[in-house]
């Protein structure tokens, strides 16, 4: 019985070890090589295991340069694409997140930009639409140990008013529209991250990752790098009817 016992504890070590190694390729290879600099970036995302908020068919790529996909759990349910990691990390570093700030993360599927957020500002809410998103995430955080997050389900444009204001919104995807109520809930000096489509890409796939501030009440943003991925439901812009 006591060596059934070790042997357990041994395998358990040598997937943490594995897991570890795993994540410092990650860093080294993906994020340092996209202009992170920000130790404190590196140091978070060498820390939070990707693989703990990620389902289990998914573990096995948790440190991949990939998109990953959340399927829907049932009808009616959305679809989450998960931000490669070394997008993460650099929109992470552009926002300039300090240790007293309070986040809003929007979409973040099953937690896991929220917990590296978690180790870099003050307090973190994350914000979900999706019911089985929202159930999951607070699970992961639980058993992360993480208390400095508050998981929400809500719909994503509405935001958390009744958590605001923010010094950070983070938008885990691609925005066209709809942003109004997010804005209304940025502190004086804000910074708002996400991803756009290019004016006139028809394909729906060339993007730019940028940094949208408020300043005297009014915004502006600021390209950052080329980026691309879905654009959420919440955000898209609707079709207007033309004349021709």
């Amino acid at each position: 019985m006591h060596d059934a016992v070790l042997e357990k504890v041994s395998e358990a070590q040598k997937t943490l070890s594995h897991s570890a190694v795993l994540r410092r390729t990650m860093v080294d290879c993906q994020i340092r090589t996209f202009d992170v600099t920000d130790h404190r970036v590196l140091a978070r995302m060498l820390e939070v295991p990707r693989e703990q908020f990620l389902p289990p068919e998914l573990a096995a790529l948790a440190y991949s340069d990939l998109p990953l996909e959340l399927k829907p759990s049932g009808p009616g349910g959305e679809r989450r694409t998960l931000l490669p990691p070394l997008v993460l990390a650099r929109l992470i570093q552009e926002a300039g997140v300090s240790a007293d700030d309070s986040v809003l993360d929007v979409a973040p599927g099953g937690g896991y930009s929220s917990a590296v957020l978690a180790g870099l500002a003050g307090r973190v809410v994350a914000l979900e639409s999706d019911r089985s998103l929202c159930e999951t995430m607070r699970a992961n955080f639980d058993a992360a140990g993480l208390s400095g997050v508050r998981a929400v389900c809500g719909p994503l444009a509405a935001g958390a008013p009744d958590e605001a204001p923010f010094d950070i919104i983070f938008v885990n995807g691609t925005v066209e529209n709809n942003l109004d109520q997010l804005f209304a809930q940025l502190k004086e000096g804000g910074r708002l991250l996400a991803l756009k489509h290019l004016p006139g890409d028809l394909t729906g796939r060339a993007g730019k990752a940028v940094r949208f501030e408020k300043v005297a009440g009014a915004k502006g943003y600021r390209v950052l790098f080329d980026a691309a991925a879905p654009v959420l439901e919440a955000f898209r812009q609707k079709e207007q009817f033309r004349f021709y």
